[in-house]
Formats: C-alpha cells, sequence, structure tokens
C-alpha cells in the first residue's frame, strides 16, 4: 500500500459527538489524517492539536515589506529621481507619504498571505481535490484516518474504535 492511498473514513451526523470521536481516537493511538466537516466546529483543531497558525507571522513580514518598499520609493523619488525645490529647500515630507505608505504595506500584507496560505496548503490551479466523501459538504462530518500511517495497527482494530466513538458508518476508500 502507498502512502495516502488507502483510507478508512468515520462518518458523523453531530459535531458534539465528532468532537469527542476525536479525542478517544487520539487516545486509543490512531493517528487522524483529517477531519472534513460541510462548516467549522469551534474546538475542532485543539482536539485534532493543531498547533497555532504562523500565518498572521507571514503577515506583519509582508506588510513590513510593504512599508519599507513605500518609503523607500517615495524617498528615492522626491530626492534623487525628480526632487523638487519648495522654497529653497529639497522637500521629502514624510505626512505626505503615509497614505501610499498604508495602501502598499496593506496590499503587500494581503498579497503575501494569499501566497502563502495557497502554498502551504498546497493549493494549485491545476490539482484535482481529494473528495473523501460528497456528503462532506452537505450535512456529514468525515473522519479519514490513513491505513499506512497507522500501519502499526491493524485495520479491524481501527474500524473498532470508530464504531465505538459514535461513527454512523465507516467506509474504504482508495484513490488512484
Amino acid at each position: 500500500m502507498e502512502r495516502d492511498k488507502n483510507f478508512v473514513l468515520g462518518i458523523y451526523d453531530d459535531e458534539d459527538v465528532l468532537l469527542s470521536a476525536v479525542t478517544k481516537v487520539r487516545e486509543s493511538g490512531v493517528k487522524i489524517h483529517e477531519v472534513y466537516s460541510p462548516y467549522p466546529v469551534h474546538g475542532l483543531e485543539h482536539n485534532l492539536g493543531y498547533r497555532r497558525s504562523r500565518l498572521p507571522i507571514a503577515a506583519f513580514l509582508f506588510g513590513l515589506l510593504g512599508t519599507t518598499l513605500a518609503l523607500t520609493m517615495q524617498f528615492y523619488m522626491m530626492k534623487y529621481d525628480w526632487p523638487l525645490n519648495i522654497g529653497g529647500k529639497d522637500h521629502a515630507p514624510i505626512p505626505n507619504f503615509i497614505p501610499v505608505t498604508f495602501e502598499l504595506t496593506v496590499l503587500l500584507a494581503a498579497f503575501g498571505m494569499v501566497a502563502v496560505f495557497l502554498i502551504s496548503s498546497n493549493l494549485k490551479p491545476w490539482a484535482q481535490p481529494r473528495l473523501f466523501d460528497l456528503r462532506s459538504t452537505d450535512d456529514k462530518h468525515v473522519m479519514a484516518i490513513d491505513l499506512v500511517y497507522n500501519s502499526a495497527i491493524e485495520r479491524d482494530r481501527i474500524v473498532e474504535v470508530l464504531k465505538s466513538s459514535g461513527a454512523s458508518e465507516i467506509n474504504n476508500k482508495t484513490f488512484e
């Protein structure tokens, strides 16, 4: 069996049952590949053991890049590229730079966050999404467990753990 090809799916009808099931499955030693839900379930990422996102750090760094780029660009234009002599002095007014600096900061932070999100989520325009169960887009919650990743645990034991955790049905899914 190849990695990320064969899965056991636990289908859940209720989000509260799903939240307690995630905890029970993790405590039994089974590693969960992913949980798919038709809507956000509060506390699910905590129960799955996900760490806090580093996307705000990327946003700050891209915003800092935008601020630096905007100020550098404006100072270069006002001092070297096209200097203006206003009242006998060269002119580089910082307060006039604030709107452009703000806009470029926001623009680069937004584009940077989108790019980092797409790269880290491995979302490509040409990629075919893996749909474990069509009902996960409507009214069911799906817990996917990779059989290769959990090769130390027998498939029957995984099915038993899913049934005892409250799964309304259990399916197998194989991807080409």
